[in-house]
């Protein structure tokens, strides 16, 4: 299934894709959020089974929004794939590279990316986001992850490089918590029907192809991903996982950096296609 938000900024309705169809499941949640994916999942499916899904009244091509709700965290994976950490300067990493985005961050998939005050280094990544659906603590093997697992989604991890690597004092959050430096969506594809080890994904900057690259070039899988962080954190349900972007990136050099009106666009296969304009900070 594919879940998600439509509507303004702050009023969005929670909703069921299929097809050119969107239903309405407020009869079963106000948001796909954490409590909906741990426990609400079910019903909305056993619902849309039987036909008893309503389409959204007087839908017609409304703004669509994150397809989770403000997660209590999102945890992402640095250098994940062996070619980015060499076009980044780095041998790939023999252990896990963590550091968090505000959740603050989360925005929908086509809303505008502002360029930070006083940056000149802003970036794409296009990652394979995986979404929380059930408490993860000290799972005791990666065969365990699928079980914590409510599905995928594509994401743009925005980041200021200056800020991460340049000023960063050893830490990456400088560079990567502006606000709306994570676009989310536009579905949630619950895990039964993404085979996340075979994605095709990609990114253009004004048309122009940036990366390229496939999921089964991630370094770290996602269950070992799911697996290790739950030796060193609680996951909950609705919490975001961002799994690192193939090689392709403005900090390669080979790409400048975002600059206003740059149009940014990304997808990866089954999980949609996202469409971000830059705007200078005013």
């Amino acid at each position: 299934m594919k879940f998600g938000h439509v509507g303004p900024v702050g009023e969005e309705v929670p909703v069921v894709f299929d097809g050119d169809k969107v239903l309405d499941i407020r009869p079963y949640t106000a948001a796909v959020d954490g409590d909906f994916l741990a426990n609400g999942v079910d019903k909305v499916r056993a619902a849309f089974a039987a036909g008893e899904l309503q389409e959204l009244e007087g839908f017609s091509g409304e703004r669509v929004g994150s397809p989770i709700a403000r997660p209590s965290a999102v945890i992402c994976v640095g250098m994940n794939y062996a070619a980015h950490a060499a076009e980044s300067g780095a041998e790939p990493p023999k252990n896990m590279v963590i550091f968090n985005k505000l959740p603050n961050t989360v925005v929908g998939p086509n809303d505008q990316v502002t360029i930070p005050k006083g940056s000149t280094k802003t970036d794409w990544e296009v990652e394979l986001g995986v979404v929380i659906g059930k408490r993860a603590s000290y799972l005791e093997a990666p065969e365990q992850s699928r079980d914590h697992i409510a599905g995928f989604v594509l994401a743009n991890d925005l980041s200021e490089r200056e800020w991460q690597l340049e000023l960063s004092g050893g830490q990456w959050g400088k560079g990567k918590s502006a606000p709306g430096f994570s676009p989310v969506g536009p579905w949630l594809v619950t895990a039964d029907e993404v085979d996340e080890k075979n994605l095709g994904l990609r990114s253009w900057v004004n048309g122009e192809i940036r990366q390229d690259s496939n999921t089964s070039d991630l370094i770290f899988s996602v269950d070992h991903i799911v697996w290790e962080l739950s030796q060193y954190m609680t996951l909950e349900p609705g919490d975001l996982i961002l799994t690192g972007t193939p090689e392709g990136v403005a900090l390669s050099g080979r790409f400048p950096y975002l600059k206003d009106g740059d149009v940014v666009e990304m997808e990866i296969d089954g999980l949609g296609r996202q469409r971000q304009v830059c705007v200078a900070h005013s």
